[in-house]
């Protein structure tokens, strides 16, 4: 998931990183990292020149550096701390001034692979990061399948330890040095407790335990969410889902572009170099193209990836989410048990954007301390774009993980003022807009729902349409076999975003409804729907709609989406209602909102055969015919953009 690229790099004379450990891939392989020739002097200082303290304080830094630790219940391995590299330090510097950090309080030691016994006698390998000279400090524990090294150390580890806090940096199960077989999401509920009660044992634990990552780094939080250690102060969710099934089958749709590239990722994410690892992912549209018109389309992921992510076709196989196989992948009972601060980091363009709504929602209505930021990336701008987010989640740990911190030292995202409980920090995007918004909660208050109707030839409209005698649904054919695209959106990809729409909207298989210039802005913040009056004459249809905003030049840019399945449960004629998540984005005057309606979104989402399979042979492909009902005499047979406008 998060496919996270690295920030600006440090780069030694000879134009790539002098020293962060190159050959592990962050998500999509773009930061992969190799281990140091064995051979090579280990750096013996830190980068830069420290001011003389008192000989008390060099005895214990002393003390720091010549300790070992033996972990004799992983099979006796001393484990020495060192210090990080030069470009490690040089690295976390341009972070720390890129994304306006607080200054570091404190050098930094790091015990490398480190031996953690699950109870099951697998090790688990991690790296542990330790604040020198800080007598006590929580510790922030980070689980990830993507190594734990290089740029991706530095932005999970290096940058808390340096202000506080040990850091344990642990790869999950069958990846990077750990025993087992890497299975996604399957082992994380009871390898997340191994892992604590292994810290329970270590004589550097306080008794205070943070949690802290992003996307997969998320997930494996509400895992260990599900039964919350007592040592639990705190977590930092960025852009991290809950319940993987709900991703993977967004509403019955089969979330395809997102995971096949995921598993292209994990399938070479150690063998391919740092160098290897960015060409990959510059060229993932063009590699994966083949691999995701094919069909069946397990046929072209085993082409793609052979037998190196098996767990794909586990999940072609059970498209139920009610299935006893999800069970280990569905956390959402976390959000009913955690109790402690939460800090929810979302994007709007992030195909994970609908549950980290709903894990504010749930939380701030139980009570639970808990705060959310959404900003205007994608999943892989959360990485290199959100330094605002980074800001915040520090002084989190500050409040609340802290060394002798009060309560309410946090701040808000490009502010002096300190970040409130309970409350929403949003980036409100569109003409004349492009600023931080704070509001009370979310859905915000003061907001209130207004219907745009869909009328003939294409019109969008907050008038109710007149009715007439010669008003006819708007009707148009999907075909599987020639899948309607979708450009931009919430997609592991380069191409991933607000893009322009302008081409699909043109293809006979996508209906366009558009309103007239605005002579007022209409300012959207809230959760998005459409509801419409359909009738098909296959029971087995998607249907796909996204709100766009059309500049003065023409220009479709997507804002929002959303997509569900109907099957031979839902009836042939009704009204659908489609979710297309959360918003905040102003129209500008001149601009029109524009609703597109379409069958599909290819390869976002794996194409609906219309047989009633999840994966079809192209010879067993059966097209569907649909019809939009537009008279405003039916209440019945109207269809509408529900949209939360400020009063």
């Amino acid at each position: 998931m998060n496919r996270l690229p690295a920030g600006p790099s440090a780069t030694s004379c000879h134009g790539r990183p002098a020293d962060l450990d190159v050959g592990e891939v962050t998500d999509k392989g773009l930061l992969n990292q190799r281990r140091v020739p064995a051979n090579r002097a280990a750096p013996v200082e830190l980068l830069e020149a420290q001011p003389t303290r008192p000989a008390s304080s060099r005895r214990k830094d002393s003390v720091m550096r010549q300790k070992s630790v033996m972990n004799l219940e992983a099979g006796g391995k001393a484990v020495t701390p060192r210090p990080p590299s030069p470009a490690t330090v040089a690295f976390s510097k341009v972070l720390s001034r890129t994304w306006s950090l607080p200054r570091r309080r404190n050098q930094v030691m790091i015990e490398r692979d480190v031996q953690v016994p699950m109870s099951d006698g697998t090790v688990l390998l991690a790296d542990h990061y330790l604040p020198v000279a800080v007598a006590a400090a929580a510790t922030v524990l980070v689980r990830c399948p993507y190594g734990r090294r290089g740029p991706f150390g530095v932005q999970n580890a290096q940058i808390l330890a340096e202000r506080g806090h040990h850091v344990l940096i642990q790869s999950c199960r069958g990846t990077f040095g750990s025993g087992g077989t890497f299975e996604p999401m399957r082992n994380e509920i009871s390898d997340g407790h191994d892992t604590v009660a292994w810290l329970r044992e270590q004589s550097w634990f306080d008794g205070r335990l943070a949690t802290y990552g992003a996307s997969y780094l998320g997930f494996v939080q509400w895992a260990l969410a599900m039964d919350p250690p007592p040592e639990l102060v705190a977590a930092i969710v960025h852009v991290g889902p809950h319940d993987f099934g709900r991703v993977a089958y967004r509403h019955g749709v089969f979330d395809l572009y997102n995971f096949l590239s995921w598993s292209d990722l994990i399938a070479h994410q150690e063998s391919t170099g740092m160098l290897r690892g960015m060409v990959r992912t510059f060229t993932a549209d063009r590699r994966l193209r083949p691999a995701l018109d094919r069909l069946p389309v397990t046929a072209g992921a085993r082409d793609l990836l052979g037998d190196h992510a098996k767990w794909l076709d586990r999940w072609f196989e059970h498209p139920q989410l009610t299935d006893p196989f999800w069970a280990p992948l569905q956390c959402g009972a976390a959000l009913e048990r955690i109790a402690v601060p939460v800090l929810l980091v979302g994007g709007w363009q992030d195909l994970f954007i609908e549950q980290t709504l709903e894990q504010y929602r749930l939380l701030a209505g139980r009570g639970v301390p808990a705060r959310l930021i959404v900003g205007p990336w994608t999943h892989l701008d959360v990485a290199s774009k959100a330094g605002p987010a980074v800001v915040e989640s520090l002084a989190w740990l500050d409040r609340y993980a802290g060394t002798g911190r009060s309560p309410g030292t946090g701040r808000s995202p490009g502010t002096g003022e300190p970040g409130p409980e309970n409350s929403v920090r949003v980036w409100v995007g569109g003409e004349g807009a492009g600023q931080w918004r704070d509001i009370g909660g979310w859905p915000p208050s003061g907001t209130g729902t207004q219907r745009w109707y869909l009328g003939a030839r294409g019109a969008l409209s907050a008038r109710e349409p007149v009715a007439g005698p010669d008003i006819q649904p708007a009707r148009f054919r999907y075909d599987p076999a020639d899948p309607t695209p979708s450009p931009g959106g919430a997609l592991l990809s380069m191409t991933a975003g607000m893009r322009d729409n302008r081409a699909v909207e043109q293809r006979p298989d996508v209906l366009v409804f558009s309103s007239e210039p605005l002579v007022e802005p209409v300012e959207v913040v809230g959760d998005v729907a459409v509801e419409l009056s359909v009738t098909r004459d296959n029971p087995y249809a998607d249907l796909f709609v996204r709100l766009c905003d059309v500049d003065p030049r023409g220009r479709s840019r997507n804002v929002c989406d959303g997509i569900v399945r109907l099957t031979e449960q839902d009836p042939l004629s009704a009204t659908v209602r489609v979710s297309l998540f959360g918003a905040a984005h102003r129209f500008g005057p001149g601009h029109r909102l524009r609703l597109q309606v379409a069958g599909g979104a290819h390869p976002r989402f794996a194409r609906n055969p219309g047989n009633g399979q999840v994966d079809a042979a192209a010879e067993d492909l059966v097209p569907t015919q649909y019809e939009i009902g537009l008279d405003p005499e039916a209440p019945e047979s109207t269809s509408a953009l529900l949209l939360p406008v400020a009063g």
